[in-house]
């Protein structure tokens, strides 16, 4: 919902602004009360997470579509399955992401950049800079993104979206990567400072992406006073805290069902000489397609003008679109 929202400061300069927010539970529209100055960071994640998924699986039946006005994934993040999965981990990874980077650009008043990293590393580089306060990202995370499961008890639904928005906020602690810089005499590295800082988030759509093919399908179990989420075969491996975990199997998302929030691949542009998902055949469910001719305008006979221009024609022509039936 926040990513669809228009921007927030406007909403939230009136003190019952938060409560004015589409989708929110009660718990979280207390957080945004104590934390009004990092709704904007949380509308950023948000917005990430919905870039992100589109880009991961632009070429697949289900292309992350946010067709339902302001409910952005629509029906299927409600549903349990590995799509709902991949929902949840990379929304709740976002959100880390974009707080975190606010604390290091000091947007925020209760968080700056990460002091607890001090001293000299076993590698011999000093540790300073401003690194990434990934554990505060997480922490308003874990507070802001898991209250609507926490407030639903213990149902199977509830302990699959926490497991997957746990997953989504390790893959992003997972790589989180050193950088450094050298001083001395002309460069000569006598001392290397370093500080450590988040992935590019491309780098965690790609990892949760992986994971959304190796997901493992579950069933809840009761062991003692505690219900657990156990994978549905023996054969199945078991899973990590960094793996995605689902409990239905998903529809094939060929035809329209809008009582399921699937809008089909009719219409869909497909690649006729691929044999992935996103050729004709698969991403068409073997409806067919029809082919079209549309006008392409592209940039041609670029030439470096001295000094320091680049001057290109624009060159027109016909290319061959292949749309699902």
């Amino acid at each position: 919902y926040l990513a669809k929202q228009p921007a927030l400061r406007a909403v939230l300069q009136d003190p019952s602004g938060c409560k004015r927010l589409t989708g929110l539970v009660e718990e979280q529209v207390r957080v945004c009360r104590r934390q009004v100055e990092a709704m904007d960071a949380v509308k950023r994640g948000a917005e990430l997470a919905v870039e992100e998924c589109q880009h991961q699986f632009h070429s697949r039946r289900w292309n992350c579509s946010t067709l339902q006005g302001l409910q952005v994934f629509g029906k299927v993040a409600i549903q349990g399955t590995r799509e709902s999965a991949f929902i949840h981990a990379i929304s709740a990874a976002g959100i880390a992401f974009a707080v975190t980077r606010a604390c290091s650009r000091g947007e925020l008043e209760k968080c700056g950049c990460d002091r607890k990293i001090r001293g000299v590393s076993p590698e011999g580089f000093q540790w300073s800079g401003c690194s990434d306060n990934l554990s505060y990202g997480i922490a308003f995370s874990q507070a802001f993104v898991d209250n609507p499961e926490r407030s639903r008890g213990i149902s199977s639904r509830a302990l699959m979206n926490l497991h997957n928005n746990e997953a989504g906020r390790k893959a992003l602690l997972a790589h989180m990567k050193v950088e450094c810089k050298c001083h001395g005499m002309s460069g000569s590295c006598e001392v290397r400072t370093c500080w450590k800082v988040m992935p590019p988030f491309r780098k965690v759509g790609n990892v949760l992406k992986e994971k959304f093919e190796g997901a493992t399908e579950v069933h809840p179990k009761r062991v003692g006073s505690r219900k657990l989420l156990v994978p549905k075969s023996s054969h199945f491996k078991p899973y990590t805290a960094h793996d995605l975990v689902y409990l239905l199997a998903s529809p094939d998302f060929c035809d329209r069902d809008p009582r399921h929030g699937v809008f089909g691949t009719s219409g869909r542009h497909c690649n006729r000489t691929s044999p992935a998902m996103d050729g004709c055949e698969l991403l068409c469910c073997g409806r067919g397609f029809h082919t079209a001719q549309a006008e392409v305008v592209e940039r041609c006979s670029c030439k470096f003008r001295w000094c320091c221009s680049v001057k290109c024609k624009q060159c027109r022509q016909l290319v061959e679109v292949h749309s699902c039936h």
